[in-house]
């Protein structure tokens, strides 16, 4: 009965394997993150920072950290 559960989930283990193999010979490279799976903030553009007041006509405009990267200047792709 051990054997033959060995065997099982060896023969699984190849197959999975073998089509994950497969998979990324047939993938295309994505071009937007360079294949690195981040790409830069689209809202500060790689600062970390955007320009931000809470008035309509602001007479002084603060640098904030960006509320979508956090200052990290990348976001992740999400499968």
């Amino acid at each position: 009965m051990i054997a033959l559960s060995l065997a099982a989930s060896t023969t699984l283990k190849v197959i999975r394997c073998a089509t994950e193999a497969k998979r990324k010979s047939l993938a295309k490279p994505c071009h937007v993150c360079k294949e690195k799976g981040f790409y830069i903030c689209k809202i500060c553009k790689g600062n970390a920072s955007i320009q931000w007041s809470p008035l309509y006509d602001p007479i002084h405009i603060n640098p904030c950290q960006c509320p979508i990267c956090d200052g990290h200047r990348l976001v992740l792709i999400a499968p």
